[in-house]
């Protein structure tokens, strides 16, 4: 799109301006079609669209085994929730229930993950703004929990860890020592990142009063997560809607006042308090027992047994092949993600596919948000805007 001017009765000078797909702020390919009078944004337009990769439509020719890694590629920043949202829909449709240790470490690594979203979101806002030291101090701490991540799964970003009917492996040994003592240290490390922030002249000038979001605009464009509860509403499915016996857990959920970017970024840092929480009494709480249901027509054999027994082999390659039959029904399922709610709906016709299958992703959501925070904001206040919506374009173009 050309740069286009118009003089105004006013002697000024109306421009329309593109800011992206590939600016450093718009974080990934978002592009903003900007018409601005002086530096004030008059109307804010974003396009998305440009990963073109149709990943509801891929679910509709793969098994409801092999669609798992296309998760990881939504919110490529937290895959392990998204596979837990995912499988726990397939679970609803097909009426499996896991075992209780399986439910835990889905809940430790659905917090895990939701710290590890909110370090990065936290050290690149920091970075939007000209706060540099942060964001090393965000990534040093980031990197500690890809770490436990790959202890855990293999891998430190594609995860693929959880399963139809439980998680791919159970945790390694010593492991819950090993992250109790992280877990333990980290509320340390978020108070020292408030003592550089929470009261800096120039951060509190950069994000408080600006971009202003009504509570009642947010609840009309369906927003949710910390941009949500930045507005001062308590809502949030952990709570709301418990699932993995998060409603056995005691934890808060923060709310702001204003809803300007100055909460959001207050919320996402008591966000990070409440998981450490959590975190502790999911590893004081750790039960034994089976990480899989003990139903072979779903779940794939232990891997010590395929590599030694042929029929386990043959067991495999035909449940990976050919997976299972999915009754025919309609579900939704959602979690609290770290930006949001983000839900998977299935419908089933049968057979070992979903006849069709739609995300409900929160960054899609929250950007709409953006429309209208927008208007009336300083050009330069556009990029804090931005960045305190934490969106993801993995999950926006899906």
């Amino acid at each position: 799109m050309s740069i286009t001017r118009e003089k105004l009765e006013s002697g000024g000078e109306a421009v329309t301006i593109n800011m992206g797909p590939s600016h450093p702020s718009t974080h990934g390919v978002l592009r903003l079609v900007l018409d601005l009078e002086g530096e004030i944004v008059r109307k804010c337009t974003p396009h998305v669209g440009y990963l073109h990769r149709g990943m509801e439509k891929l679910a509709e020719n793969k098994t409801y085994h092999q669609f798992i890694p296309y998760t990881d590629r939504l919110d490529y920043l937290a895959p392990l929730s998204n596979n837990c949202a995912y499988v726990m829909a397939v679970e609803k449709l097909i009426d499996c229930e896991v075992p209780p240790r399986a439910r835990a470490i889905r809940v430790l690594v659905c917090e895990l993950s939701r710290i590890s979203a909110h370090l990065l979101w936290l050290g690149t806002h920091a970075v939007d703004l000209g706060a540099l030291s942060v964001f090393f101090y965000t990534f040093r701490e980031r990197e500690i929990l890809y770490d436990f991540i790959e202890m855990l799964t293999g891998t430190r970003m594609t995860t693929s860890y959880t399963r139809v009917g439980g998680l791919a492996r159970d945790l390694p040994p010593g492991f819950l020592d090993q992250f109790k003592g992280w877990v333990t240290r980290f509320p340390k490390e978020v108070e020292e990142w408030e003592a550089l922030l929470t009261h800096n002249k120039i951060w509190v000038e950069r994000t408080k009063d600006i971009g202003v979001l009504k509570l009642e605009d947010a609840i009309d464009l369906g927003v949710t997560g910390p941009n949500l509860r930045a507005c001062g509403k308590d809502w949030d499915l952990r709570k709301v809607e418990p699932y993995s016996g998060y409603d056995e857990l005691d934890f808060d959920v923060p709310v702001g006042s204003v809803g300007d970017v100055y909460d959001r970024y207050l919320v996402r840092l008591e966000e990070m308090r409440q998981s450490v929480r959590i975190l502790h009494q999911i590893i004081a709480k750790m039960p034994d027992g089976p990480i899989v249901v003990d139903d072979p027509k779903i779940v794939l054999p232990p891997k010590e047994n395929v590599l030694r027994k042929m029929e386990e082999l043959i067991h495999q390659f035909i449940l990976v092949t050919e997976s299972f039959d999915a009754p025919v029904g309609e579900v939704y399922h959602a979690i609290e993600a770290p930006k949001g709610e983000l839900g998977f709906y299935i419908k089933s016709e049968g057979g070992r596919s979903p006849y069709r299958l739609k995300i409900r992703s929160p960054s899609f959501i929250n950007l709409q948000a953006l429309v209208k925070i927008a208007e009336g904001q300083l050009v330069s206040d556009l990029v804090a805007i931005i960045a305190s919506l934490d969106p993801v374009m993995g999950e926006v173009d899906r």
